[in-house]
């Protein structure tokens, strides 16, 4: 195959898990992500990559250097490098979303079905595209 092609709403109201990486090319990556309630991803900075977030379910806030915006349904969000962000679950059912990384950030394929799990793991983009 070349590229990914599939119904991303769908996708995304289908995935449980933290973060579930479904392709990886040499320049963007799409990766699947639910928060729990009360959850977030983590204030974090990415120096080096611009990241778009898509809200398919559920609602939060996202934070970009500390400038906070109401999300739900259909909400979309750029981060530009060197931007500190956050997106927290702040309702009452997951918050289900897809977020692109240009460049990758993860490694292909990886699964985290808890936060927990994706933070004991420290993992990163080891250079491995899906095809």
């Amino acid at each position: 195959m070349k590229g990914y092609v599939d119904d991303i709403e769908k996708a995304t109201k289908r995935n449980d898990d933290f973060r579930r990486v479904l392709y990886t090319g040499k320049n963007l990556q799409l990766v699947l992500m639910t928060l729990q309630p009360g959850e977030e991803i983590g204030e974090e900075t990415h120096e080096d990559r611009d990241q778009f977030f898509r809200v398919e379910d559920g609602n939060g806030e996202v934070l970009i250097n500390g400038t906070r915006h109401r999300i739900e349904d259909d909400f979309a969000v750029i981060v530009p490098a060197g931007a500190r962000h956050n997106v927290i679950n702040t309702g009452a059912e997951p918050l289900k979303l897809y977020t692109l990384y240009g460049p990758p950030e993860h490694r292909d394929a990886v699964v985290h079905r808890t936060k927990t799990e994706a933070e004991a793991e420290h993992e990163h983009f080891d250079g491995k595209t899906t095809e």
